[in-house]
């Protein structure tokens, strides 16, 4: 028996077929194009998402010898912010992806009105325009006649994965699940529902808002034309919380962390909604059989896109696995501190006006320094996110980390990793952890895969990363990054004890 992954991320899009042992069969990517229409704007054809989707899938089906599908799992990038007509299909604006910084205005409106603490304790989110509530009510505000539409019942919204079991379904399933809902800021996390209260305060008419079920559920049969057969979706979860499943990370206290485009780390809190102190996000993990898991989150926007950038940007190097043979060629005497804010700062600083600062340049400094203040970037953040969820919950005391997704190749940001945290670090076997968290979804309410307990004695290492670095160079790096966040936020000419 055999499940398809599909796996929409922020800059491509995947089809993974595992085997009933959650083993890889055959995989397809594409990427597809990023549209940045403004500073700090960015966005995605609908129709980019869509072919790259279908095409993946078909793609991977065909490498593993086109076997009979038993179930489809989705994990997607999250907050991205769809809406499409509910007779014809077509969306009715690009989508607004979760980097995108353009209702920053609104939320410092707002804030400044009060309304975030009913916000965080309704939705156990910030308010920032990282989340999908501004996003829909700036398309429904600047497209001609769409909120009209939307309180009508025309106009659907969704997040990907919403979008893509639409299209999948032939827009029979207007369905999403608890992990995905929750980062709309519409969502009611504690009772499970959709809040009227979020929705008339941004003004999002509830018309718009798609059903919510569990992270494994049936949400509804593929279109027969698409793979030979019409086949169950079974499984869904925000990218994240598929790769806290994807890590078994079902006990409270269990600690993860994503390297992909941006980095998220989440600790399960178990039943427990615990809210933050400390600029974190409280979440659902998953959510099975009804009950939620929940989680605290601390996202970083700018994890592997900052090796991107010394691809893209400064041309640097050819093709992302080649930094961490520059790194090891850098000057370590030079204290470059690189505060990659490309987008705004996310945990625990929440500021969405920051933008990028290098620091320590001197006449010495090339690419290889560049390269490892590059790598360096993603622990500092690491570093932060883990103080922060240790203040929020003592009980997570000296978890490990288990850590996935591309940049855990990378062995100089690993190590440097176990070294600024002071704590171990353990990589799987398998760092695609998110596809298979989907797959898992969907083969465990198909009856293919083991419960959650079976399922984590499964789970593999790879290696473990032990702390090397002393005390008191940690202590040295660390002030140093904190200095140079200061500067950042400095720049920004804002209050930083606000």
């Amino acid at each position: 028996m055999t499940i398809l992954a599909i796996d929409q991320g922020t800059t491509s899009s995947r089809g993974i077929v595992f085997s009933d042992d959650l083993s890889v069969e055959a995989t397809a990517q594409q990427e597809f194009d990023q549209h940045f229409p403004q500073s700090g704007w960015v966005e995605h054809d609908p129709d980019d998402i869509w072919t790259t989707t279908a095409a993946t899938a078909r793609g991977a089906i065909e490498k593993a010898g086109a076997p009979r599908i038993d179930a489809i799992g989705i994990t997607n990038q999250r907050e991205t912010t769809l809406i499409w007509d509910r007779g014809t299909g077509r969306p009715i604006h690009r989508a607004i992806v979760w980097q995108d910084r353009r209702t920053a205005d609104i939320c410092v409106r707002m804030k400044s009105e009060g309304h975030e603490s009913q916000v965080t304790d309704t939705t156990g989110l910030l308010l920032d325009p990282y989340f999908s509530a501004t996003k829909i009510g700036w398309i429904l505000d600047q497209v001609e006649g769409a909120r009209g539409r939307a309180e009508k019942g025309e106009l659907a919204f969704g997040t990907v994965d919403t979008f893509l079991i639409w299209k999948l379904t032939g827009g029979q399933s207007h369905v999403t699940d608890a992990t995905n809902a929750a980062r709309t800021m519409l969502y009611d996390i504690r009772k499970g529902e959709w809040s009227e209260e979020m929705c008339r305060m941004f003004g999002v008419p509830m018309a718009l808002l798609p059903e919510v079920r569990d992270s494994a559920a049936e949400f509804g049969v593929t279109r027969a034309d698409l793979f030979g057969r019409e086949v169950p979706i079974l499984g869904v979860a925000g990218d994240q919380q598929a790769a806290t499943v994807g890590q078994a990370c079902f006990e409270a206290g269990m600690m993860k962390s994503t390297y992909g485009t941006g980095c998220f780390a989440l600790l399960n809190t178990g039943e427990e909604a615990v809210r933050s102190e400390n600029r974190l996000l409280t979440t659902i993990a998953y959510q099975l059989d009804g009950k939620p898991v929940y989680a605290l989150e601390g996202s970083i926007f700018i994890a592997g896109a900052v090796v991107q950038w010394l691809r893209d940007g400064l041309k640097i190097i050819r093709e992302a696995g080649e930094t961490a043979d520059l790194s090891a060629k850098a000057d370590e005497g030079q204290e470059i501190i690189m505060v990659a804010a490309f987008t705004g700062l996310g945990a625990p600083y929440w500021n969405p006006n920051a933008r990028g600062g290098v620091f320590g340049l001197t006449r010495n400094t090339g690419p290889a320094e560049f390269a490892l203040a590059a790598l360096r970037s993603v622990g500092f953040q690491t570093r932060d996110l883990l103080q922060a969820m240790r203040a929020d919950w003592p009980d997570a005391g000296d978890a490990v980390l288990r850590v996935d997704g591309g940049m855990t190749a990378s062995e100089p940001a690993m190590q440097f990793l176990a070294d600024i945290l002071g704590a171990p670090v353990d990589r799987p076997e398998n760092t695609e952890t998110t596809a298979q968290g989907a797959a898992w979804l969907a083969g465990y309410k198909a009856g293919i895969c083991p419960g959650p307990e079976e399922y984590a004695r499964a789970w593999k290492l790879d290696r473990r990363f032990e702390p090397r670095m002393d005390e008191a160079a940690r202590h040295k790096h660390y002030s140093a990054w904190k200095r140079a966040v200061s500067a950042v936020i400095a720049m920004t000419g804002e209050d930083q004890s606000a």
